[in-house]
């Protein structure tokens, strides 16, 4: 087993591809074969990426009142998740959020917006929020995730200066009905296309644990690749209370490195980067992730809390990883206290001291769902007075 993973790795140094045979034995690699996985599309991250771990900060520009019934998403519209819900922050308000993930190490700001996509008003805000950002931070990079874009939109980001566009597909093709049915998967790779040709960098990426078969989680593998996505987030599945997927289940951390390992194998020269519920289902693989992925997010991110901005930064610092464009690791200072809100004071019923919003809403180093970590709902950040997590 060891010598077939290396060998594979071997083989696509030497400038040959993973077939779909290949993507579907390394998540049947059994768990006992997990080092030998990670060793093998190891060495195809560090050859293609170094030792270095890009660091993306998101800023929720507008939460929750989303039209579109995407089943695992906490601000879809039937969602009863208690989530943040408020209309677009302004200007200043984005770039002092976005400043809190800058200033922690990120070097791309995600500036994203719930709906089904953006009117040519909204395509105006963020572009006025983009060059505030790029003015006040020359060297950021600024990826847009605003929804199904319109004919001339992602030319006007573009203008704008922003570098990237963010559409996941989220699922195969063919699973894609099974959990949306407000758009199609088509419309989803029509806006990945119109980012592309308006000189967007595309990033586009997939959730895994919404039921899918391993053959599925294989064919939206090579769907990106063939979308020539150059940014592949993966997604755990965050099964919110109050959405069609709460009490889901599926994952356990050795899959969801397996499920990396296969991202690297099958696209070895693209970002693949571990996204939402990396804390939740990977826990204290986190570490050995970051051998196979080369880009995570930082603190928080839409509507769920990340584990602390400092913890981030020791586990880039303890596996011996350096964050790409920083001269060292920054040092991360307690925040200037702030008054709070009664909406983001502290439960009682939390003895961790987040907000609990029921089974599954405590904090990340809570147990439950059978040892799984809990979900945090968002109580910081944008959206409210509390310093971000950064």
């Amino acid at each position: 087993m060891t010598a077939s993973f290396d060998q594979l790795a071997t083989r696509i140094l030497d400038g040959g591809s993973a077939s779909e045979a290949d993507a579907l034995a390394v998540l049947h690699a059994d768990d006992a074969a997990l080092l030998d996985v990670v060793a093998a599309a190891g060495r195809l991250r560090r050859a293609h990426f170094g030792s270095t771990v890009k660091v993306n900060y998101l800023v929720n520009l507008k939460s929750g009142l989303c039209p579109e019934n995407c089943s695992y998403c906490s601000q879809a519209v039937g969602s009863e998740a208690p989530i943040l819900k408020y209309s677009w922050l302004s200007t200043d308000e984005t770039l002092r959020q976005a400043g809190a993930g800058l200033r922690g190490g990120a070097s791309r700001v995600c500036l994203v917006s719930s709906g089904r996509g953006p009117s040519n008003r909204d395509v105006e805000k963020v572009a006025e929020m983009t060059e505030a950002l790029k003015d006040s931070y020359p060297d950021v990079e600024v990826c847009a995730c605003l929804g199904l874009l319109k004919d001339g939109q992602a030319e006007r980001l573009k203008q704008a200066g922003v570098d990237a566009y963010n559409h996941n597909i989220n699922t195969a093709a063919s699973h894609h009905d099974e959990i949306v049915t407000t758009h199609t998967y088509d419309d989803r790779v029509d806006t990945i296309a119109k980012a592309r040709t308006a000189g967007l960098s595309p990033c586009s990426g997939l959730i895994a644990g919404l039921g899918e078969t391993d053959e599925q989680l294989v064919e939206a593998l090579f769907a990106l690749k063939e979308l020539g996505s150059d940014s592949i987030p993966v997604n755990f599945l965050m099964p919110f209370d109050g959405t069609p997927f709460e009490n889901t289940w599926e994952l356990s951390p050795a899959r969801c490195v397996k499920i990396l390992a296969m991202a690297r194998f099958v696209c070895p020269d693209r970002e693949v980067r571990i996204a939402g519920g990396r804390e939740m289902h990977l826990r204290s693989l986190q570490g050995l992730a970051l051998h196979v992925a080369n880009s995570i997010f930082l603190g928080d991110y839409l509507t769920s809390e990340g584990q602390d901005a400092k913890t981030d930064v020791e586990l880039i610092r303890d596996h011996g990883f350096t964050i790409l464009g920083a001269d060292e690791l920054p040092e991360h200072q307690p925040a200037e206290p702030t008054a709070t809100t009664p909406s983001s004071s502290p439960s009682a019923s939390s003895p961790c001291g987040t907000v609990s919003t029921g089974c599954g809403s405590a904090c990340g180093g809570c147990a439950s769902h059978d040892g799984t970590a809990g979900l945090a709902i968002r109580q910081r950040g944008a959206g409210t007075d509390v310093p971000a997590n950064a």
